[in-house]
């Protein structure tokens, strides 16, 4: 992917090793507001609930010059990245006579507090409607290396666009919709409900990385195969083979594999946000 030359972003709000204090945990209240936002989002409660460690000491602080080079590099990638976006959704807003919001992004090390409660990093990455941010622990882009076999910085920007693609549905007022729905729903009903809004951030990362290649010529050979691949290392199925051994489809929140490279690609050939309609469509 080509993004030595880009925009940085003025949007990237840097937290790591930051000394972070818990406040309450193990089932308190911030505990409880992150649980209810991952079940508005569609996210199985339990994982968060599972990652919510009784103790846990502070990280110490570090300068950017302490850090490994690495690490800074991939912290300027990704405010690249969300520079991209920003350009992207702006004029994309700007062609509807909308006014594009843009996020903030949080980098953090193992644990943060969101306006959304308390996450650790096992989490992953993710986006807090309350406050408009997306939050990401860059030890996930190793995890997602090496434990899901989905290597490259084109992969790697799939996700930071996914997370924003939750930013514009919030914008756009889809996640009230799809949140107020479940609600009167049972849990089958609204887990089927979170597929489809998870597979239409997968569609309008698709549509962000059409248009940012038109503008910026961003993509080099190979990039497309690394998103697709890291859009099907986490699907529904995939992941619930690797930690139970069974897949259980009524337990789906994200979409299946085949369905999360699907709507991405819907988005990346067209271009078009028209075609992110999971919700109308009769097969996901």
């Amino acid at each position: 992917m080509r993004w030595q030359d880009g925009r940085r972003s003025d949007n990237v709000e840097d937290r790591r090793g930051r000394p972070f204090s818990r406040g309450v945990v193990g089932g308190g209240i911030s505990t409880v507001i992150l649980v209810l936002v991952a079940m508005y989002f569609g996210v199985d409660p339990s994982v968060i609930l599972n990652q919510v460690s009784t103790s846990s000491s502070p990280p110490s602080a570090s300068s950017p010059a302490a850090r490994p080079a690495e690490e800074n590099r991939m912290a300027e990638f990704v405010s690249v990245v969300l520079a991209d976006t920003e350009d992207t959704w702006r004029d994309l807003f700007q062609q509807g006579n909308r006014t594009y919001r843009e996020p903030k992004l949080v980098l953090f090390t193992g644990a943060v507090q969101s306006a959304c409660g308390t996450a650790d990093s096992a989490v992953g990455p993710f986006y807090c409607p309350e406050d408009q941010k997306v939050y990401i622990d860059l030890g996930f882009y190793q995890e997602l290396k090496n434990r899901f076999q989905a290597p490259g910085d084109f992969a790697q920007a799939y996700v930071i666009a996914h997370e924003v693609g939750h930013h514009v549905q919030n914008l756009l007022g889809i996640s009230k919709k799809v949140h107020d729905a479940r609600t009167r729903l049972g849990q089958k009903e609204g887990n089927r409900l979170s597929v489809r809004l998870e597979l239409q951030a997968d569609c309008f990362a698709g549509v962000w990385a059409n248009h940012a290649d038109k503008a910026r010529h961003i993509l080099e050979s190979g990039d497309v195969e690394e998103a697709l691949n890291a859009a099907s290392a986490i699907g529904d199925d995939r992941l619930q083979k690797r930690s139970q051994g069974t897949v259980v489809p009524d337990a789906f929140t994200h979409g299946t594999s085949e369905q999360r490279v699907r709507w991405f690609n819907n988005g990346l050939q067209g271009g078009d946000i028209r075609q992110c309609n999971t919700f109308g469509a009769e097969q996901l």
